[in-house]
């Protein structure tokens, strides 16, 4: 069924559109929802929050973009209520301490090239909560840091400071995980 119709059935209030639409996109949308939470569990419940108001706010799609495009922003935002609402904004000093490394980074294109998907994923689960909320606004969203400040209610210079801290992490974890890799390849 094109995605034109399964919308409109869905405004008729069509049961199985509801269900074959959630089937279409849940996927895609589950691993947005994955990286702005730790936890599978949380993970799921943003995706179940995000689709429960793509159906309320189905009426206002306009047809202007893509609808993935339009679902994905919805569970950006969604995501972004809930980190509001579970976390205060502030480093966390049990991290800090960890950038004080003062390794050589590493370029993007070697961080790529040394990671799967599913460990990219898990690295950036890892990182504190407002790391990794900067993180995935900057990197995977593209939003600057004007737009991640007023969204998250801090500085821009915090904004800057927590994609920093937050690529370092992530390269210190890296270069971890490349050690340790070496070693039981001895």
């Amino acid at each position: 069924m094109p995605e034109s119709q399964l919308i409109k059935a869905c405004l008729r209030g069509e049961s199985f559109a509801y269900e074959r639409l959630y089937q279409q996109y849940a996927p895609k949308m589950m691993v947005v929802c994955k990286r702005y939470v730790s936890d599978y569990e949380d993970a799921k419940d943003l995706l179940q929050e995000g689709f429960m108001k793509v159906f309320q706010e189905l009426h206002r799609f306009r047809n202007e973009g893509s609808f993935e495009g339009w679902i994905r922003r919805i569970m950006v935002n969604v995501s972004l209520e809930h980190y509001k609402k579970m976390v205060k904004l502030h480093h966390q000093l049990d991290d800090i301490s960890l950038l004080n490394d003062h390794s050589q980074p590493i370029a993007d294109e070697d961080i790529e090239s040394q990671l799967s998907a599913d460990e990219l994923l898990l690295l950036v689960q890892s990182l504190p909560p407002s790391y990794r909320m900067v993180f995935n606004l900057y990197v995977f969203e593209g939003f600057k840091h004007q737009e991640i400040a007023k969204q998250l209610g801090i500085g821009e210079g915090t904004s800057k400071s927590n994609l920093q801290d937050a690529r370092r992490l992530l390269q210190k974890k890296i270069l971890t995980m490349n050690k340790e890799a070496k070693t039981r390849s001895i």
